[in-house]
């Protein structure tokens, strides 16, 4: 049991230590913009989570055939814009045939979700970090998960962001963006934190 809680610590603590919004900054943009309502966030994380674990098996399969060889890390990005161009078309014509009255909900949302660059910076780290598929799909998934932590954070801390006592040129934006300045200090204090096994 001991060992288990261990690699549930670990597991929690590098969700929110290599957040990709806390830690590198990647999708803050959209976060803001999903943090606005309760529904938006559920919403895009699902997207997103769905988005980056997929990609991330497809995107295996690729750097096993082309990182080996000598120029294929030119072709990459390339590469990796592609296998996200081909699954959000695979996911409009599956909703719009299957789902049509989500679709028709979803559909202006839906390219915020998948084309940023928590999904494809997702990509990238995993070509740097991963080995296996398992790896490349823990660490999609787990990409899905930080990018949902970090939007509930910046949901609950909204209405407090937003009140009178903060001067009116930093409401907004401004405020969000030092908001997550600390927040991201916070997670760095916990960089130094190991869990020996």
């Amino acid at each position: 049991m001991e060992i288990f809680s261990r690699i549930v610590t670990a597991a929690m603590l590098s969700v929110f230590v290599q957040n990709a919004i806390f830690d590198r900054a990647f999708g803050s943009n959209v976060a803001i913009y999903a943090s606005r309502r309760n529904g938006t966030v559920i919403g895009f994380t699902l997207g997103i989570t769905a988005m980056t674990t997929i990609a991330s098996a497809i995107s295996f399969l690729v750097d096993q055939a082309l990182l080996p060889t000598e120029f294929g890390w030119l072709f990459m990005p390339l590469i990796y814009v592609a296998i996200i161009s081909a699954l959000y078309l695979a996911g409009l014509l599956l909703m719009w045939r299957v789902f049509p009255k989500l679709f028709r909900r979803i559909k202006k949302y839906v390219h915020l979700t998948i084309f940023n660059c928590t999904v494809i910076g997702a990509l990238f780290l995993n070509s740097n970090f991963g080995s296996d598929i398992w790896s490349y799909i823990g660490y999609g998934f787990g990409t899905g998960i930080g990018f949902f932590l970090a939007c509930f954070l910046l949901n609950i801390a909204r209405n407090k962001l937003d009140s009178e006592k903060i001067p009116k040129v930093f409401r907004g934006y401004p405020i969000m963006l030092v908001y997550i300045g600390v927040i991201s200090l916070a997670f760095y204090a916990l960089a130094g934190y190991t869990v020996d096994f």
